[in-house]
């Protein structure tokens, strides 16, 4: 076997999300929790206009679910605890060995580090859930990690957090070479780029402690979309300062300097919270298509489309609100997991 993922850019059979249920994530209000619903539901009706959308729906949620929902996208019925599908689904990958087979690798997931808030347990086999519900084939893995905390470029190069996939919380005997092996089994990277940090907000206590997905990623073999933070006021200006000076002498699996293209964020830098880390980074690409993170700065969220339609040239990019996301703890991203096409998966 020779497990690769394929870059996000390839073709997609489909998106899998989760519908939200109640709980502290969703809110403690009623209003609360009607924008969280919103969110959600607004993000698949994006998707859905690109490719097909699967819904996975606690029981409890059903009813709301195929209301808002409507005829257009499944909805599969399963016990729901957290509801970020990019960390709690599988990975997909391929056997470039056996084109007609799929691979689901089944991370252990454990919220994030096992926060006392995490209500992660009825979704820590989502996953394999998600596999029979393909006919992929179970790639298990005995390392903690979510989808949120890598982004490969499908031709042997994968990001990586050094405070993610090296968090005591998570993997408490992990070294890097331990990673980059487990990374090379189930991914196929056999070139593994380490982040020193994330954004500062990640670190709060309901954040991830610095996936990459709001960080950078891969657009293509060799180029980096990286969040760019201009307002010295903010302090992920500082940082990244570093990570582009850090990502700048890097190399990708074929040897090659990346190239490095900064997308802005929008100009609010707080919230009653603290400094936001609201980045456009952290979009989904599809069939066709990219579904960016809008945060209501039509300036900023009409560069991000510029830039993004730049990065992926041929594709329609689209807005979405995605404020209520990152009040919940992520952004469209974290909230969709795509799953590649066996056809065309090369790339």
């Amino acid at each position: 076997m020779a497990w690769r993922m394929p870059s996000e850019t390839a073709p997609h059979d489909r998106t899998w999300m989760t519908f939200p249920r109640e709980g502290q994530t969703l809110g403690e209000t009623a209003e609360l929790r009607e924008e969280g619903y919103a969110a959600w539901t607004a993000v698949a009706h994006v998707v859905a206009e690109f490719e097909p959308v699967s819904m996975l729906v606690d029981p409890s949620e059903l009813s709301r679910a195929r209301r808002m929902l409507g005829g257009h996208i499944e909805i599969v019925e399963t016990p729901v605890g957290e509801f970020w599908a990019r960390d709690t689904g599988p990975t997909f990958v391929v056997d470039d060995e056996r084109p007609g087979v799929l691979g689901a690798v089944d991370w252990i997931f454990n919220g994030w580090g096992d926060n006392d808030w995490a209500d992660w347990r009825p979704s820590s086999d989502h996953a394999r859930f998600i596999a029979a519900q393909v006919g992929a084939e179970l790639v298990s893995s005995t390392l903690v990690n979510e989808g949120g905390g890598i982004h490969v470029d499908g031709e042997g190069t994968v990001l990586l957090t050094e405070t993610v996939q090296l968090d005591p919380r998570r993997n408490p005997f992990a070294d890097r070479a331990r990673v980059e092996a487990e990374m090379l089994r189930t991914l196929g990277a056999s070139t593994s780029v380490w982040l020193p940090r994330g954004l500062t907000r990640d670190y709060d206590e309901f954040g991830t402690n610095g996936h990459v997905d709001i960080v950078a990623t891969l657009t293509a073999p060799g180029h980096l979309l990286l969040h760019e933070q201009p307002d010295p006021a903010h302090p992920d200006h500082a940082v990244i300062r570093e990570l582009r000076e850090f990502l700048g002498s890097q190399t990708d699996a074929a040897g090659r300097r990346f190239e490095i293209t900064g997308i802005p964020a929008p100009s609010t830098l707080r919230d009653e919270a603290g400094f936001v880390d609201w980045s456009y980074v952290n979009h989904l690409v599809t069939n066709d298509g990219v579904v960016a993170c809008g945060f209501g700065d039509d300036a900023a969220d009409a560069r991000a489309r510029e830039i993004l339609a730049q990065a992926y040239p041929g594709r329609r990019v689209v807005s979405v609100d995605a404020r209520p996301l990152f009040d919940r703890g992520g952004g469209i991203h974290c909230i969709t997991q795509h799953q590649p096409s066996l056809v065309g998966a090369e790339g």
